[in-house]
């Protein structure tokens, strides 16, 4: 099934405004900056928010969203991709990758790199889901490689954060079965149903 469209800029900040989810912005704030934003089709995103703090505003199946309890680091995954420097910004084009299905993040962001797309953040994706929550989809979810966590030697955790739906098994508990989840996979392992969230590019 395609990706539904995106609403308008305005709109998406009206959504943000009316969930609690603009961070350190104030609603007329954010208002003037999305007015600011080229009038290109694509996701608004409010930079600095917190993926612990917005994954819980997630919705789906009448579910909250949550992050998985062996996560309880997931701000600390930082944006390994250029962003800009503002308070918000546009990500264009914004694609799931269900093309990318079964492929490792590593080849995954080879692709991204030969046809000029941008990874995109968990904090992007989780707030994609915020403002089209149909975006997920049984066996059409996505990971965001564009946020790695660096340990102090240097190198990178092979966590790779995802945003799915639950099963509702394990240690997520049946009460979250069909939620949105924030979660993780490992760098080099491959999945049938998580494809690549990306974008165009991030333009202010």
């Amino acid at each position: 099934m395609p990706v539904p469209a995106l609403p308008s800029v305005a709109d998406q900040a009206e959504k943000l405004i009316e969930i609690g989810a603009t961070g350190p912005l104030t609603p007329e704030l954010l208002r003037k900056e999305a007015a600011g934003l080229p009038t290109r089709p694509g996701l608004l995103v409010v930079a600095g928010l917190a993926p612990s703090a917005i994954a819980p505003l997630m919705r789906r199946a009448g579910r909250p969203g949550f992050v998985v309890g062996d996560m309880d680091d997931v701000d600390a995954f930082a944006p390994v991709t250029d962003v800009p420097d503002a308070p918000v910004w546009l990500l264009e084009a914004p694609e799931r990758g269900d093309e990318l299905q079964n492929a490792s993040p590593a080849e995954a962001e080879e692709r991204f790199a030969a046809r000029g797309r941008v990874p995109m953040l968990l904090t992007e994706g989780v707030q994609w889901v915020l403002q089209v929550p149909e975006v997920l989809e049984r066996n059409h979810c996505f990971m965001t490689t564009g946020s790695r966590l660096r340990k102090p030697t240097g190198r990178f955790d092979a966590r790779t954060p995802a945003v799915w739906i639950s099963n509702g098994t394990g240690r997520d508990g049946t009460e979250r079965r069909d939620a949105p989840k924030v979660g993780w996979c490992w760098w080099n392992n491959r999945h049938t149903w998580l494809g690549f969230g990306s974008g165009e590019r991030r333009s202010t």
